[in-house]
């Protein structure tokens, strides 16, 4: 797990784009997934140090993959979950599911950099 390794899983291939170039432009080396399951087998062939990850995807979605990940017994990523679902109890939904932080979509750079660094993950 290299510090500035990240994941972005989201089943839009437009948000894992701009996600993917905020990312890099600030020392990230970026994979992309486009489900939940991609991601888990990502994750296990190379366990990232940052996942950015959306809640609503087909074949697996965002909480059933943290649930997964976060039984895994081995270095955890941090996971900012991305997401157009603001009510309060999908939020803590997905906090208790093992998300660190939370952005709603659609977030900009400076958002995006505000939530990092909030987990700890400063700009390069």
């Amino acid at each position: 797990m290299s510090a500035r390794d990240a994941l972005v899983v989201d089943d839009s291939g437009v948000v894992r784009k701009v996600a993917r170039r905020m990312l890099e432009k600030h020392g990230f080396a970026v994979r992309e997934a486009e489900d939940g399951q991609k991601a888990l087998e990502a994750c296990a062939g190379a366990m990232p140090a940052l996942v950015l990850l959306d809640r609503n995807m087909p074949v697996l979605d965002g909480i059933g993959f943290l649930r997964a990940l976060r039984a895994m017994p081995v270095a955890q990523p941090t996971v900012v979950m991305c997401t157009t679902e603001a009510a309060q109890e999908k939020i803590l939904e997905g906090l208790e599911a093992g998300a660190d932080e939370y952005v709603m979509k659609p977030f900009d750079e400076a958002i995006l950099l505000e939530k990092l660094a909030q987990v700890g993950f400063e700009p390069a």
